[in-house]
């Protein structure tokens, strides 16, 4: 089992969410009583958000390589974000990591080819809905992504950041959230829809939309970092 090192912080809430998932999924593989062996490194989600909003993506990419090395120096063997936004730079981190790093998007896609999903709905910070880190894998696999409207995303953004990364989980919010995927496959014809964002699932997880499953991010990303760290 090699040792794995998170670069988590961003935000807390999911961070604690990815540790808890990470010993389940570990202890469901390996059930002789024994724990994964993880390191965490929560960084700074002021500074992180404050580059993103400047756009100053080299200035990201430097921060969280820092962040990976640290890990690395500490023991870490196979590392993750844990985050998707931060994936806006995880090209450039990877190639300059110490450690190999999986892909939450990279994961995310895998897990949408084998359910034979070809058009997704992609909910998450405004960072993440605008952004090509995630079309650009998805289109490679022949997967369309639909974003919700700008007047949706202003909503989706407001409350991801005011509410849940501070770890505020509402139930108008909830019912503001499938409201608008319900939208989005009528409107869209979604056949499913990404929580690309690791606050999502915590308010999200335990609702549904029927016709429509919700690729938890957060759980995927656990998998596919356990498949590694226990080859």
């Amino acid at each position: 089992m090699k040792t794995i090192g998170i670069v988590g912080g961003t935000g807390p809430e999911s961070t604690i969410d990815y540790y808890r998932l990470l010993v389940a999924a570990y202890r469901e593989r390996v059930p002789d009583g024994s724990y994964p062996p993880i390191i965490i490194n929560s960084i700074d989600l002021k500074k992180a958000t404050d580059m993103l909003a400047a756009n100053d993506l080299a200035g990201l990419a430097e921060f969280i390589v820092r962040s990976v090395e640290t890990l690395s120096r500490a023991g870490a063997q196979v590392g993750l974000l844990a985050a998707n936004t931060p994936h806006i730079v995880f090209d450039e981190v990877a190639r300059r990591s110490p450690l190999p790093l999986v892909s939450i998007v990279e994961a995310t896609c895998e897990e949408a080819k084998v359910l034979g999903l070809k058009r997704l709905g992609l909910l998450g910070t405004r960072y993440t809905m605008q952004g090509r880190f995630y079309p650009d894998v998805f289109t490679r696999a022949s997967i369309a992504l639909v974003a919700p409207t700008p007047d949706e995303q202003s909503y989706i953004h407001e409350k991801y950041m005011g509410e849940l990364v501070p770890g505020i989980f509402m139930d108008e919010t909830r019912e503001g959230l499938l409201n608008i995927i319900r939208r989005m496959k009528e409107r869209d014809a979604i056949e499913g829809l990404i929580l690309a964002g690791t606050e999502l699932p915590l308010i999200l997880r335990d609702s549904a939309v029927p016709g429509v499953p919700f690729l938890d991010t957060a759980r995927i990303h656990v998998k596919a970092i356990l498949a590694h760290a226990l080859a």
